[in-house]
C-alpha cells in the first residue's frame, strides 16, 4: 500500500513536503478549509518548488467554497510549477462549510463543479452558471503559468453511495475521512463501478485518511500519547455530531449512550449548545490540530478504535491488509504531534519495497 499525509495549510509547510520526500512518501496534501487553516495553493506552490517527485494534493475543495474558474485557474498554475504531480480533491464541503455556519453543497452541485475542473483544466471548454446564466468557458490565456497538457488526479471524497456514484460518472477516485471498516469501502467501490459508464475500464485511486500511532512496548493503547496522537480525529467527529444534531439527528442517533454524552459535554466545555447560531464560532477553532490535555477524556476508545490506527506493528500491518484488500490504495495520515517523527513511522512501517510491490500492481 502507498502512503502519504495530510497537514494544514500554512508558510512552513513546505519543509515537511521535502522531508515526506525524501522518505519516499508517495502524496503529500493540504486541507482545503478557509477561516481555520491557511490557504492550499500558496501552500501548495511553496511546496512545488521545494519538491520533485513526491504528489501534492488539495483535500479537499468544493463548490461552495471557490468558483470553478477559479479553481482551475488555481490548480493550472500548480500543474505548471510541478507538473503531473497534482491530486485535487473535491467534496461537498461538509466541515469547510459548516466552520461558516452553513450548509454543505448537493452532490449534483458537486458533481457539476468536478466536471468543469476536469474539462478547464485539461483545456476543453466547461459550461459555467450563475443563477439563471449559462455561459461556455475555457482559459483565454497560455503560458508557462498554467499547464493543461499533464492530467492532474481527480478524487471525490465519499462517505457513501451518493458520492461514490459521482466518483464512477466522472472516472474519478475516492478519498474518505477516518473511514476504516472494509465492508464500508467494499460498498463505496462497488456504488463507483455501478455508475461508471460500460466501457470504462480505469481503476481510479482510493485514499483513506486518518491517524496512526504505533505502540511501544507494553503502552496502553488509550493513554494520553495515544489520545494525544488521535484526538483531532475524534474530535472533529464529536463537533461534526456537536454541530448537526438539531439538523441531522440521524447522524447523532448513530452514536451510544457515552459518545452522546461526549458530544453535550463537548458543547458544554466550548460555551455553546447544539441549537446556537454562533456555535460554528465556538466548536471549530483549532480543528483537526493537537487536542489540549484537559480534552483527553473526549477522545473515547470506541472512537478511537472506529477513526484511527492504534497498536503494534503486527495490528497495524493486519488492518492495513485488510484495507488494501478492501480495494484502498493510499493510506494517508494526518500527524499533529512531532510530523517529521510520525512520517518517518509511517514510511518505516510501510517500506519502500512494499509500496513498490503495490505500486507496480496497479499499474
Amino acid at each position: 500500500m502507498r502512503a502519504g499525509v495530510v497537514v494544514a495549510a500554512r508558510p512552513g509547510v513546505e519543509e515537511l513536503a521535502v522531508r515526506a520526500e525524501e522518505l519516499g512518501l508517495h502524496s503529500f496534501w493540504v486541507n482545503d478549509t478557509p477561516m481555520v487553516h491557511g490557504d492550499p495553493f500558496v501552500a501548495l506552490s511553496l511546496c512545488a518548488r521545494a519538491t520533485s517527485r513526491i504528489r501534492l494534493g488539495i483535500g479537499v475543495t468544493s463548490p461552495a467554497l471557490r468558483s470553478a474558474p477559479a479553481a482551475a485557474s488555481g490548480l493550472a498554475g500548480l500543474n505548471a510549477l510541478a507538473p503531473g504531480r497534482i491530486i485535487c480533491g473535491v467534496g461537498t464541503g461538509n466541515t469547510a462549510r459548516r466552520t461558516l455556519g452553513m450548509r454543505p453543497t448537493p452532490a449534483a452541485g458537486m458533481e457539476g463543479f468536478t466536471a468543469a475542473l476536469q474539462d478547464l483544466c485539461a483545456g476543453r471548454p466547461a459550461e459555467y452558471r450563475e443563477g439563471d446564466r449559462v455561459s461556455d468557458i475555457r482559459f483565454l490565456h497560455a503560458g508557462a503559468h498554467v499547464n493543461t497538457v499533464d492530467p492532474i488526479e481527480f478524487v471525490v471524497a465519499a462517505l457513501g453511495p451518493r458520492a461514490a456514484a459521482v466518483a464512477g460518472r466522472r472516472g474519478t477516485g475516492l478519498i474518505s475521512f477516518g473511514l476504516l471498516d472494509p465492508t464500508a469501502w467494499h460498498a463505496l467501490h462497488d456504488a463507483r463501478r455501478q455508475a461508471a459508464p460500460r466501457d470504462s475500464d480505469s481503476r481510479p485511486g482510493s485514499y483513506v485518511v486518518t491517524s496512526l500511532h504505533l505502540l511501544d512496548e507494553d503502552e496502553d493503547p488509550h493513554g494520553d500519547a495515544a489520545r494525544d496522537a488521535t484526538g483531532h480525529l475524534v474530535l472533529s467527529l464529536l463537533a461534526y455530531a456537536a454541530d448537526t444534531a438539531a439538523d441531522t439527528p440521524a447522524f447523532a442517533d448513530q452514536l451510544g449512550p457515552d459518545e452522546r454524552e461526549a458530544v453535550q459535554r463537548l458543547l458544554d466545555r466550548r460555551g455553546t449548545t447544539a441549537t446556537a447560531p454562533d456555535r460554528h464560532t465556538k466548536l471549530y477553532p483549532n480543528y483537526l490540530g493537537r487536542i489540549a490535555p484537559q480534552d483527553r477524556d473526549l477522545v473515547l476508545p470506541s472512537l478511537m478504535n472506529t477513526l484511527a490506527l492504534v497498536g503494534t506493528r503486527d495490528d497495524l500491518l493486519a488492518r492495513i491488509t485488510t484495507l488494501e484488500q478492501a480495494g484502498i490504495d493510499e493510506l494517508l495520515i494526518q500527524p499533529v504531534i512531532d510530523p517529521p517523527t510520525e512520517m518517518a513511522r509511517l514510511a518505516k512501517l510501510l517500506p519502500q519495497d512494499m509500496r513498490n510491490r503495490r505500486a507496480r500492481r496497479t499499474l
